[in-house]
């Protein structure tokens, strides 16, 4: 995943980076993809399926190099490759890192540049998909295979979907399709049967921990296994949480949470008055995500009638006991709530503090049963 271009729209800061429902690692998608390759006969479209960040825009991009890279002839002087990789001194690797090869489309989320402050739209447009047209429309421009990447494909709106499948369905020759999914139920049955399908298990957090710790030199060991953790077997997460200071953030909000049923007020408003300062927005992001998270962990765990392993010390204890505070209806409602609540903020662009005093005046109300 090293040799990956980084893209500019991600916020996560990690590197970018045969139809089946068994999840395979990253290794065994490379060979089925490398098989793929070599067999002569390689399918047109490509679903990379699995959670956020765990470097399936990495591996869509990985082959994409590959692909352009082989050229016209395909295969090398010496037979078959055995490997994805690409020498960084070929010219195709830094044009594909600055996303210039002519035979590259990628398709993701565009800049709005009439928004103020400017943003990234929501979704994958309809116009955006039709911009690819021309693209397979016209001759290659280099010999040899062209690639397209959609990151991520359920970013999209039905009119895109419906563009993209008919794309999908009458695809020019020598062209792959390399759709990044992280929720493949959220698109078109017909596009996902078009695919053969690549669904990357979620890495462990020793292989979170390999990705993370040379980006975050400074991290003690218990800090980047706790940042895995908090990740859930994505680098992105982790790497974004780093970044955000989501590891402090989590103490903070574990800390807070230990007083229920009683809020210990002086340190809710000295953490919301922090939080609604401008340079802090990150960490609010931190907080509202990271407190969803948890809720979804008690609720588990009540359900399984276990306690989910500590990540931080005292967390456990305090998970049990609140837990115990509300039916698994009751603590469900509380997650709908507080979901709603940031959503309504983000909408209307509530007043952080307010936000942040909301949701634990919530979660105290549900506390006290």
């Amino acid at each position: 995943m090293s040799d990956a271009a980084s893209r500019p729209d991600q916020v996560d800061g990690f590197p970018h980076p045969r139809e089946q429902d068994r999840l395979i690692g990253h290794a065994d998608a490379e060979d089925a993809l490398l098989s793929a390759y070599a067999s002569g006969r390689l399918h047109h479209g490509w679903l990379i399926t699995g959670p956020h960040g765990i470097g399936k825009a990495t591996l869509a991009y990985r082959f994409a190099r590959f692909l352009l890279a082989q050229g016209a002839g395909g295969g090398g002087l010496f037979g078959p490759p055995d490997s994805l990789a690409v020498d960084p001194a070929d010219p195709t690797f830094g044009q594909i890192a600055a996303e210039g090869h002519g035979n590259l489309f990628v398709l993701t989320r565009r800049m709005n540049e009439k928004a103020r402050p400017a943003s990234f739209y929501t979704v994958i447009r309809v116009d955006e998909v039709r911009a690819l047209a021309p693209f397979l429309a016209q001759t290659a421009h280099q010999p040899g295979w062209r690639a397209v990447i959609v990151d991520a494909t359920d970013d999209m709106n039905a009119n895109a979907q419906n563009a993209l499948l008919k794309m999908l369905e009458e695809p020019p020759a020598e062209t792959v399709f390399l759709l990044v999914s992280h929720a493949p139920g959220r698109l078109l049955p017909t596009i996902r049967s078009r695919c053969r399908r690549l669904s990357l298990s979620p890495l462990t957090d020793d292989q979170v921990m390999q990705v993370a710790a040379p980006l975050c030199p400074d991290m003690a060991e218990d800090e980047l296994r706790a940042l895995a953790s908090l990740g859930e077997a994505s680098p992105g997460r982790a790497l974004a949480l780093a970044a955000q200071g989501g590891l402090e953030v989590y103490r903070e909000m574990i800390d807070l949470l230990a007083g229920m049923p009683k809020l210990d007020a002086a340190k809710l408003h000295g953490l919301g008055d922090r939080l609604a300062r401008k340079a802090n927005e990150a960490r609010y992001r931190a907080l509202t995500d990271l407190l969803n998270w948890w809720l979804m962990r008690l609720i588990r765990g009540r359900a399984a009638g276990a306690v989910p392993a500590e990540i931080v010390a005292g967390e456990g204890a305090v998970i049990a006991r609140l837990a115990e505070a509300g039916s698994l209806d009751q603590w469900i409602e509380v997650w709908e709530k507080v979901g709603r609540l940031v959503e309504r903020a983000d909408a209307v662009n509530l007043d952080r503090k307010t936000v942040t005093l909301n949701l634990f005046t919530t979660l105290e109300q549900a506390a006290r049963g």
